[in-house]
């Protein structure tokens, strides 16, 4: 059998295990990428890239309706599906092309197949019957995640959807049950909403995008239902009764001791994703699993000391651009080097939703469960400039602190470009500034981030556009 040697393996060509080949090759490692598919993953084919190009289209077709009230009369928009699919997919094709460039000119082996650690220090590829064995100093298993799916159900590309087949289609439904609340199915709820479906969100917690503030959770309630969106929360889905048919899909949920029959044209499940650790060769390894995840330190080391793992496969925080950072960690902890270990409570969380959510850290909630005494600055959009400009005052910001040192313990943001404005919080907390600080700091005028430093404001109850919540003099 063929065997090539390298000082890192990585298995997995997504977000984390992409950007650990490309540092792992900036450092001077000799790098292999193991990648059965196409690099860039999930995030780059079926995730983060397609669906945002698709809720640009969505927010497009929004804008347009506002356009009246601007003084601009456009006529009714016409949605062409295809061309809508075809520009996201030459998006996506487009940052694949650049991508494979990139692994080329670090001079990263890529190699196509799929990989199995036959040791700690060694990938076994398959690939079309054939087979060859890498070895490394060190190996990086960077294999990501794949949808849930409700039990009893298979996906299909009709009526039975996770987020692949909806990206998969090259239609708009007219309706959709969109099962779960979170990140992929508020996010959908929006790119079909906005595209006409009808659309009805389910979900078995008490509130919608549940791992957000409860005033985030709030405030997209009530954007929702405004824009028609059925909401049901605290509902349970009885997968048994589902039925199919020629002209779409029904299922029983039970909210509040009572059930409710649900048609639609299609199921969208977005109950979340599982760790691909299987088939992997983990077993008879120094490997922890716990709760579906491999268990890694700081650096990114698992329980074998040359064995790696980053991104959605440790169960930490699922997220493309947290799975990136790892990756870097990992390479620089590989090369000898001493890599800053993440703050996961300074690692930014978007929702591409409209109104957009944002955020960082702990809420309010959490914040005193583990007895900070906490001071909140909250600030609407309603009075900011630029979000008046735009047409889109919906939303606030709201920043958690520590009332004694001023560390900024959360940050939670909803509404007009909020994912835009969040990298200066997450700044703060890791530059340690407090509140006082960030309302010091002169915000442009007129922009959205004048919101931030008037909720910083608002920490010490001071913000500049709100009226006193006592008469002056008293």
């Amino acid at each position: 059998m063929e065997r090539a040697q390298f000082d890192v393996v990585v298995v997995g060509g997504g977000p984390g295990g992409y950007v650990a080949a490309i540092r792992a090759a900036q450092l001077g490692l000799r790098t292999a990428l193991v990648e059965r598919d196409k690099v860039g993953g999930v995030c780059l084919h079926w995730g983060c890239i397609p669906t945002k190009a698709m809720l640009e289209a969505a927010e497009l077709v929004h804008r347009a309706s506002l356009a009246p009230g601007f003084g601009i009369h456009l006529g009714e928009p016409r949605i062409d599906p295809g061309q809508l699919f075809a520009r996201r997919d030459q998006v996506v094709d487009q940052l694949y092309r650049g991508l494979e460039t990139l692994i080329r000119g670090y001079g990263i082996t890529l190699v196509r197949g799929t990989g199995r650690l036959s040791g700690p220090t060694t990938v076994l590829v398959s690939q079309d019957g054939s087979q060859q064995e890498l070895a490394g100093r060190a190996v990086i298993v960077a294999t990501g995640s794949r949808p849930k799916m409700l039990p009893g159900w298979q996906p299909d590309p009709e009526r039975i959807l996770t987020s692949n087949e909806a990206l998969a289609r090259r239609s708009i439904p007219r309706s959709v049950i969109i099962i779960g609340a979170g990140a992929v199915g508020v996010e959908f709820a929006s790119i079909w909403r906005d595209l006409g479906s009808e659309v009805t969100l389910v979900e078995a917690l008490p509130r919608l995008v549940p791992l957000e503030d409860p005033e985030v959770s709030e405030a997209l309630a009530r954007a929702y239902a405004r824009r028609g969106i059925t909401i049901r929360t605290g509902a349970r889905v009885l997968p048994e009764t589902l039925q199919q048919g020629p002209d779409g899909v029904a299922v029983e949920i039970t909210v509040e001791n009572r059930t409710e029959r649900l048609t639609a044209e299609c199921i969208l499940v977005a109950i979340g994703r599982a760790a691909n650790i299987e088939n992997l060769g983990l077993e008879g390894l120094r490997v922890r699993i716990e709760r579906g995840a491999i268990q890694v330190n700081e650096y990114q080391q698992t329980a074998e000391p040359n064995l790696y793992a980053i991104g959605d496969v440790t169960g930490r925080l699922p997220l493309a651009h947290v799975a990136s950072a790892e990756g870097i960690v990992a390479a620089e902890a590989i090369a000898g080097q001493e890599p800053i270990p993440i703050d996961y409570l300074r690692a930014p969380r978007a929702t591409y939703c409209r109104p957009q959510i944002a955020s960082m850290g702990l809420t309010e909630e959490e914040a005193r469960a583990k007895g900070y005494e906490v001071k909140v600055g909250r600030f609407p959009f309603r009075p900011n400039s630029r979000a008046l400009i735009l047409g889109e005052a919906e939303g606030f910001v709201k920043i958690v602190s520590d009332a004694k040192t001023g560390e900024i313990l959360g940050a939670h943001l909803i509404g007009p470009h909020v994912t835009e404005l969040l990298p200066e919080l997450t700044l703060a907390r890791f530059l340690e500034a407090t509140p006082d600080e960030i309302a010091t700091n002169i915000h442009a005028h007129p922009t959205l981030s004048e919101a931030l430093a008037e909720a910083a404001h608002a920490v010490f109850g001071q913000p500049i556009h709100l009226p006193p919540r006592t008469p002056a003099g008293r």
